[in-house]
């Protein structure tokens, strides 16, 4: 016995002279790379992933092979050049100690969907959810979701995976995003990829990187703000904890008694970890999937962001050109709904926060190329922020794509917009643009939503007049020197403007006098 012992030990001794194998990583990929993805036609695709640092790593997809070598952290990448045809399916490989295969791989055109509630707002919460889905049979239109993960560390990766579009898997997609890439795939005939990343009641300064928030003195008061609220977490947690702990046992007193329990402490976390703070989004759904080839994205967001307005007109331009940067595949087209109505509606004139934002989203027209604004003024429900339609939102975006981004020729797609305004005595004569078709009044034969005002600011229901040539008159009785108009200037106004192509006008004021909303960051 006490000589097996010692050859024991012995073969222990000699073992531990012997260097541990080291250990293999196999070769992987993002989650944006699987079966039935969607490769953007016509661009260098970047493919990346990890392996061994110094590995060397081999992709292929059709034709074309690439090579690339790990770098000392595990990562690398490779370009493939681009592809013109539409269609497939192709195979991607990816080979280094190992080898990774997709299958049902198609090129096509592919959109990211992001924004707050009404972008992530679910076929099956939409108008007519059961049609919808049943109708849902296109196998080259394939669907991505990002889940919804807020950090200040980015993110390298996610879980999710490519869909083919059926009844069984469009129900919890994102409405305005199916509909908007269902209506390219039916006019274009070409495969579509969706990439779904919204997060409900997110605020835009989330989806902006934090760095680059901080770098700009324009946003100082909102991240100093934030700076703060940062500041005080560790006690507000420390405190919370405690009042947990509290909580629990009156709620257990409670219950044994049969009495309500108290209300639940909140939680801090959700500041540290939500939908508003900056940079949250970005870097915890964002960054996993930047790089990957896109066409352009599609936006419906700023609810959160209403009592900002007039931050907002700086803040979203800023979003989407950091994501332009970033995304490094040029000044991709980038299209977003402005605000619905919402509220009860509103008959009289009154300063209106949501206007504001809306207003802020009309200049960022302006302020950058290759963007536009898909008008849905008469497509809210004043008791509902979410409304239901989601089908005409994802038309009027898809009508910008359409016209803007793939030049199909006949489809009107920009709303009508103010151009300029003339004072004639006691009216005010004003000018459009986009009017297709000549204007077309709903309902009424009368131009409903027209306010008008003097020097004092005070406005008043204004009479509306079209002219022969298109342009609009107001006047009101006892205005006798006008210097501003307005139009659906409220939450949830009451108008009824539309161009003969069936677009309505968009909401706008011929003045600037200070908003609700000036002094707020």
């Amino acid at each position: 016995m006490r000589r097996i012992l010692l050859l024991t030990a012995a073969a222990l001794i000699g073992m531990a002279t012997i260097p541990a194998p080291q250990a293999r990583a196999d070769v992987t990929l993002n989650n944006m790379f699987g079966d039935h993805m969607v490769l953007q036609q016509g661009i260098r695709n970047r493919v990346w992933g990890k392996a061994d640092p110094g590995e060397a790593v081999t992709v292929t997809l059709g034709g074309q092979t690439h090579n690339a070598t790990a770098a000392a952290d595990g990562a690398w990448q490779v370009f493939l050049e681009p592809i013109k045809e539409y269609g497939g399916p192709h195979t991607l490989s990816v080979k280094g100690k190992n080898t990774v295969t997709y299958s049902d791989v198609l090129i096509g055109e592919v959109w990211v969907c992001a924004g707050q509630s009404n972008m992530q707002w679910s076929v099956n919460a939409s108008t007519d959810a059961d049609l919808e889905r049943a109708t849902a049979k296109f196998p080259q239109i394939r669907l991505i979701s990002v889940p919804q993960v807020g950090t200040q560390e980015p993110q390298s990766n996610f879980n999710g995976s490519w869909q083919t579009c059926t009844p069984d898997t469009v129900g919890n997609f994102s409405a305005v995003g199916y509909f908007f890439g269902r209506q390219l795939h039916q006019t274009l005939g070409v495969p579509v990829g969706l990439i779904n990343n919204a997060w409900g009641g997110s605020a835009a300064e989330a989806w902006v990187k934090r760095s680059a928030l901080a770098a700009n003195p324009r946003f100082k008061p909102l991240v100093d703000r934030w700076v703060q609220i940062e500041s005080e977490y560790p006690a507000q947690k420390a405190a919370f904890d405690k009042a947990m702990v509290e909580w629990k046992t009156a709620a257990e007193k409670a219950k044994a008694e049969g009495k309500q329990p108290p209300q639940q402490p909140g939680n801090p976390d959700g500041n540290m970890f939500g939908n508003h703070r900056p940079g949250n989004i970005h870097s915890g759904v964002l960054t996993p999937s930047i790089g990957y080839g896109i066409k352009g994205a599609i936006w419906y967001q700023g609810e959160s962001n209403a009592g900002r307005a007039y931050q907002y007109r700086e803040l979203f331009p800023f979003m989407i050109k950091s994501w332009r940067e970033e995304w490094g595949v040029g000044d991709f087209p980038f299209y977003w709904v402005q605000l619905a109505d919402f509220n009860a509606e509103q008959t009289q004139p009154g300063e209106s926060a949501w206007a504001e934002l809306r207003e802020a989203q009309t200049m960022t027209m302006k302020a950058l190329p290759n963007t536009g604004e898909a008008v849905i003024i008469d497509i809210g429900e004043g008791k509902d922020i979410h409304p239901k339609n989601k089908v005409d939102v994802g038309k009027r975006l898809a009508r910008w794509a359409l016209a803007e981004t793939y030049h199909v020729a006949g489809i009107p797609f920009h709303s009508p917009l103010y151009k300029g305004m003339e004072k004639q005595g006691n009216k005010i004569v004003l000018a459009f643009d986009h009017v297709d078709g000549g204007w077309r009044p709903f309902d009424v034969n009368e131009p409903v939503g027209f306010t008008i005002a003097s020097a004092d600011h005070t406005f008043v229901p204004g009479k509306a007049t079209l002219l022969p040539d298109g342009r609009i008159e107001v006047s009101a009785e006892g205005v006798t020197d006008p210097v501003s108009v307005r139009y659906a200037w409220a939450d949830n106004p009451k108008c009824n403007m539309y161009s003969g192509a069936g677009l309505p006008l968009t909401p706008f004021r011929t003045d600037d006098f200070k908003g609700v909303t000036a002094d707020a960051n």
